[in-house]
Parts: structure tokens; sequence; C-alpha cells
């Protein structure tokens, strides 16, 4: 190989590290291959490319990088110390690119892979578990990143591309989302179960207006729904507390601080007792929604599919 100092300009030590990385990095594995066999020929046929287009990518890589990284001798070549620091951090790098490859894949697997499924704090302590333990009856080995959050803060980590799918409520209306609603969820007014409206099974959602409310905090889907009965209603809630939970808002109840509209509980709780509201009509529509025109792995698709067939029957009865 003949090494010719071109007298195009070199990079200069200024220059921006993404235009640094887009002129190295197709040239990496060449010259790993080179230092590795300390032959061109060799690596050019192990590497099955052209000899010549081994030679010219060395001699532009040093180029690009203002340095000397072999010794030639007649048809061998060896690094010389700049070229084996560089080969140091190469190897590490193409090791890095290659992990990152598998994973990929393997995340893509459509009997392996890797579903990213985000979900209400609600629906938690049965919903999910259930659907999971459905879903992997006939996909036995399909793996799950579970997060558990508010409505907004999923669909953030949707668009951030750090989620496949969420279960949310209410179902979102964006151009960039597809949603689907998927089921119903009656709301019922809780209520300390020494309240003077304990002893009623039905309550119409006006006759709680005077009433201090415990809530869930703004942003929360059902904080957003419960505003918007109590307008329907015509009256604002006083508001005297603030949660994240569900479950803790109910502990609230019980503790007499307040009512609360809330979706029923996984398990009956002591200490409130839980109202039908029959005017306005309080429920939930609980949705699933992804970024639109974002292509599915296999696994997401065989997934999606499977909430999809759960229309209407999603929620434990």
């Amino acid at each position: 190989m003949v090494h010719q100092h071109s007298s195009q300009a070199r990079l200069s030590p200024s220059s921006d590290t993404e235009d640094m990385t887009m002129l190295l990095a197709p040239r990496l594995a060449y010259f790993a291959g080179v230092a590795r066999t300390e032959h061109v020929t060799r690596a050019a046929q192990e590497m099955q490319v052209p000899q010549s287009t081994l030679s010219r990518a060395m001699v532009r890589l040093e180029q690009d990088l203002g340095v000397d990284l072999f010794a030639r001798h007649g048809r061998t070549v060896s690094l010389t110390p700049a070229g084996r620091a560089f080969l140091t951090s190469v190897e590490r790098a193409l090791g890095e690119i290659g992990r990152a490859a598998d994973e990929v894949r393997a995340d893509a697997d459509p009997a392996t892979g890797k579903v990213a499924f985000g979900f209400l704090h609600t629906m938690g302590a049965e919903t999910v578990p259930g659907l999971l333990h459905a879903f992997r009856a006939d996909h036995p080995r399909i793996r799950f990143s579970l997060v558990q959050n508010y409505g907004e803060a999923m669909l953030e980590r949707l668009r951030a591309g750090e989620l496949d799918l969420c279960l949310t409520s209410p179902v979102p209306d964006a151009p960039d989302l597809v949603a689907r609603r998927l089921d119903e969820q009656k709301l019922r007014l809780v209520v300390p179960a020494d309240h003077a409206l304990a002893t009623r099974k039905r309550i119409r959602l006006a006759e709680a207006a005077d009433e201090t409310f415990v809530t869930l905090e703004p942003g929360y889907g059902m904080r957003r729904i419960t505003d918007d009965l109590c307008q329907e209603a015509g009256f604002k809630p006083r508001i005297a507390f603030e949660g994240e939970e569900a479950e803790t808002l109910r502990g609230l109840v019980a503790a007499g601080l307040g009512v609360a509209l809330l979706p029923p509980p996984t398990v009956p709780r002591p200490g409130v007792v839980e109202l039908t509201v029959t005017a306005p009509r309080a429920a939930r529509e609980i949705g699933v929604a992804w970024l639109a025109d974002r292509p599915d792995t296999p696994p997401v698709a065989a997934f999606k599919r499977f909430l999809l067939s759960r229309r209407g029957n999603l929620l434990p009865t």
C-alpha cells in the first residue's frame, strides 16, 4: 500500500464532533481488520472487499485524523503508537455497536422480543397483570418493559420513543397519536363511612356541591374528569388535598378529609362507602394509544392486536 499525503484539507481540531464521526465511522471496521491482520491483502480477503478500496480507506482515515496510524513494510503494516491507541477505542466502539445491534434485533424478535408498555396507576393491581397473563398464554417468551404513570406523563414518554403502547384515560385526540377506545369504567362518589351521605346508594353529583373534595393532581386524567363532571353538575369543587394515587385518596376519604370521584377499587376498602352517581353520567373511557407513523416490531404488533381484541372486555368484571 502506497502512502500518499493528499493536499486535501484535514479536519481541524475544532471540527464539529458529529462531522468527525460521519467521516470516520464507515472506516473503523476496515481499520480494525487491517490492524488485526497487519496485512492489507489478507484483511481485504477476510472482509471480502477489494484491496484497493481498503487501501484508499486507510489513507483517507489517516488524512482525516492528521496522524499516521500504520508503518508500512512492503505488503505488511504495523501500528504506530498512535494507531495502537486508536485501535483500543475503535474496538471498544465497534463492540458497543455490535451489542446495540444484537439488542435491537433481540427486541424485535417475534418470539422473544420486547414491548415497552405504559398504564395508569389504577390499572396496575388487577387489569394489567390479567392482560399480560392472557397474552403470554400464546406468547410466553415475549418480554415487557412496564411503566406505571398518569396519562399525560405516559403520552410524553410515548412521543419520546420510550413507550410502544400505553393504556390511558381520557382517550387522547392528537394528530401525532393513534388512539382506540377499549372500555369504559363507571366512577363513584366515595364518602367516609360515618358521613351523612353514607346511608345512600345513589346520588346526583350536584348534591355534593358543598362537600370538600380530595382529588388527583392537575395533569392526571381523573382530575380533569372530576373537574369536568363537577362543572357539568353546576359547581366548582372545593379541593382540600391533591394526591398521586387513587388508593391514597380513598385513605384520605376514610380519614374524613373529604369525598372523591374514583373508579371502583380492586378490593373493598373499609372506612368508606361508594355511591353510584346518577347524574351527570360519571364514567371514564379507557383506551390504548401509540405514536402515528411509527412501524411496529413483531412483538409490539402482536400485543397491539391482542389489546384491540379486548374491546369491551378489557376491565375485570
